[in-house]
């Protein structure tokens, strides 16, 4: 690599695949250290298999809690990763294969994370695609708006209704996975950042609507991670740049974002905390 790359070039179709990365994401393997934060909660986490849906399924077993996560048929390699690494730390885990554009698969995840865990405490809405485009807005089709706005946007709305039974039940919480597309969008990302901002609205206005019930809802906003979605949805000469124009200089890892997942989780730590969106963006603003 020269001096003003930071990864190799590489490519993938989507939705790539851990094992295809170089270097290989961390996601806390060797780093991260519970200490029983979210002792015996039950924890739904979308897109799980990899990227920070594994780092927060990780820290979230090493915290206690047994997790469930979906995955798409193709990941299936990247998401027996994740189902050992949460059985490892002596929790159990549930893998869960789903389209989340279909709201019957929607239907089926929590039923099928509350018929297997018992409960559920934690939803965390973290599934999302992307696709960057060097077209304008005249070529985007249909297709690929459905795809977006029904896995970013649709399946927030059809998961967190079909959960809300069970988070009353547990005085849950609800964490939504933003972006900060939805402060700087970028033009090659014009869906993407747009589900992007919708979620920072919903998040905020759910807190409003649920609050009474005791549930929290809350959100991050990573900066750029690197994942399998950025060799998978972005050109090669970006990837080789990727995550160098934030203050601190460099992408971040999913290891790096966990931890404020299992923040907004703790109830010791963020009873208080609601309707708020938590930046982790390597220096970039959210505001």
């Amino acid at each position: 690599m020269s001096d003003d790359t930071y990864f190799p070039a590489q490519q993938q179709q989507p939705p790539g695949l851990t094992s295809q990365m170089t270097p290989t994401p961390d996601h806390g393997e060797d780093s991260y250290r519970g200490n029983a934060r979210l002792h015996d909660k039950r924890a739904l986490i979308t897109g799980g298999d990899s990227g920070i849906g594994r780092a927060i399924a990780l820290a979230y077993a090493r915290e206690g809690a047994d997790v469930a996560f979906t995955y798409l048929p193709q990941e299936r390699s990247d998401a027996d990763v994740t189902e050992g690494l949460v059985e490892d730390a002596g929790r159990r885990a549930v893998a869960i294969e789903a389209d989340l554009r279909d709201p019957d698969d929607v239907q089926a995840t929590v039923r099928s994370t509350v018929e297997q865990l018992g409960a559920l405490d934690i939803l965390v809405n973290n599934a999302g695609f992307q696709m960057a485009r060097d077209d304008g807005l005249e070529q985007m089709d249909d297709e690929r708006l459905d795809q977006t706005f029904k896995t970013n946007l649709y399946s927030l709305f059809w998961l967190t209704r079909a959960a809300l039974p069970h988070l009353r039940s547990s005085r849950g919480c609800i964490i939504n996975n933003s972006s900060i597309q939805a402060y700087e969008p970028s033009t090659s990302l014009l869906d993407y950042a747009a589900t992007k901002a919708a979620i920072n609205n919903v998040t905020v206005n759910l807190a409003a609507e649920l609050g009474p019930h005791g549930i929290r809802v809350n959100a991050v906003a990573p900066g750029p991670i690197w994942t399998p979605l950025q060799p998978a949805t972005q050109p090669v000469e970006k990837v080789q740049h990727f995550g160098t124009d934030t203050p601190l200089g460099r992408p971040g890892q999913p290891a790096e974002v966990a931890p404020a997942f299992v923040f907004l989780a703790c109830e010791a730590e963020a009873s208080y905390v609601s309707g708020t969106v938590l930046g982790v963006t390597g220096g970039k603003p959210v505001f």
